[in-house]
């Protein structure tokens, strides 16, 4: 049985996002070396596809590569200072630039030698030359190094980086559950009890077709035959919030929480007088949007609640804390018919605003 064809190879790009082709690349690359180095730079970046984002990315599909994700930040003051770059060079430098600052990466940054240069594209000819004139500097002995050139025509893997970004949701199937999670918007209903925020989630989810979060509080109390403890309301957010975190993977575009951390944090308070610092912290939670659901809805004592009063006092609570928070919200009201075509227009209209093909409504 032979072993892997090279010692140590490098695969280079934005990965902006990371995509099935660039999968195809990178795991044809793990098959044939002993080691894999990728590295990922962009100046400017693309939004949506900062450092951190890629790095989680590579990092949770590949975990046995070593993984380099440079920026401006990560560069100040270091080692490549020294050899001309205080700064990632910019997409529109000369692709000689690019070479030269990859190889100063490769060698006094991550003193890796590399056999071999993965790519899908032409340019990889250039990177591989660059490469073994960088490590000739120092030994004029060291072998070329070569470039192995996958799917170049596409064919494989039809998609790119560009036209993902012109619509991400459209190249749903070409990118993993995990990256394109990255771009789903989370749309967070809050509202007083009896004031259909579940039963416009779920109309909502119908609507786009995707998923929508029940609320997790709700459930626990009703297992622990109403009793809630102080304890609970800390796995109560944290539930709450792994439930959206699982439910990203089958969505489509919206994911539609029904409640958030926010209201376990009022009912601790309004409970227990107090809230655990874990919660706090979970209450500051960001969504895309969020929809207050207004107390219209003719009110329910299913025996779970407080009296009809209450609910307008939480309506009102969310108003401070929501605008006492800065953030930004619409207020729904009416049928069922007329909230989903609300927030659906709201949605719509931002996607307009964010050059996002529209869906229709």
């Amino acid at each position: 049985m032979t072993g892997p064809r090279y010692r140590a190879g490098l695969v280079v790009g934005k990965f902006a996002p990371l995509h099935t082709g660039h999968e195809l690349l990178i795991r044809r690359a793990l098959s044939e070396c002993e080691r894999l180095v990728i590295l990922s730079y962009a100046r400017p970046e693309f939004e949506g596809c900062g450092p951190v984002a890629r790095e989680r990315w590579l990092r949770q599909s590949f975990p046995e590569a070593q993984i380099c994700v440079l920026s401006d930040e990560v560069l100040a003051g270091g080692s490549l200072r020294a050899h001309g770059f205080a700064s990632l060079p910019d997409h529109s430098a000369p692709e000689s630039v690019h070479r030269r600052f990859v190889g100063a990466v490769c060698v006094h940054r991550l003193g890796v030698a590399i056999d071999v240069v993965w790519t899908s594209e032409a340019y990889g000819d250039g990177l591989a030359r660059e490469l073994t004139e960088y490590y000739r500097l120092a030994n004029s002995d060291y072998p070329t190094v070569a470039h192995v050139c996958v799917d170049p025509e596409r064919s494989k893997v039809p998609i790119s980086a560009t036209r993902v970004r012109a619509d991400v949701h459209a190249a749903r199937r070409y990118l993993p559950d995990h990256v394109y999670a990255s771009f789903v918007e989370r749309v967070v209903l809050l509202g007083g009890e009896s004031s259909g925020k579940s039963t416009l989630s779920r109309a909502l989810a119908r609507h786009f077709d995707t998923a929508w979060v029940a609320e997790y509080g709700r459930e626990l109390w009703e297992q622990q035959d109403g009793r809630l403890d102080y304890a609970d309301f800390e796995k109560i957010a944290v539930a709450q919030v792994a439930r959206e975190e699982a439910a990203l993977a089958c969505c489509r575009r919206y994911l539609f929480c029904d409640t958030s951390p926010l209201t376990t944090r009022m009912y601790s308070q309004f409970l227990f007088g107090k809230v655990a610092p874990k919660v706090e912290a979970l209450a500051a939670r960001s969504y895309h949007h969020t929809v207050l659901c207004a107390p219209d809805f003719p009110f329910v004592q299913d025996g779970t609640r407080q009296e009809s009063g209450f609910r307008d006092e939480q309506h009102r609570r969310y108003r401070r804390e929501l605008a006492a928070r800065g953030i930004a919200h619409i207020t729904v009201g009416g049928s069922l018919v007329q909230r989903v075509k609300r927030v659906a227009g709201v949605l719509r209209e931002a996607s307009i605003q964010q050059g996002q093909p529209a869906r229709p409504t």
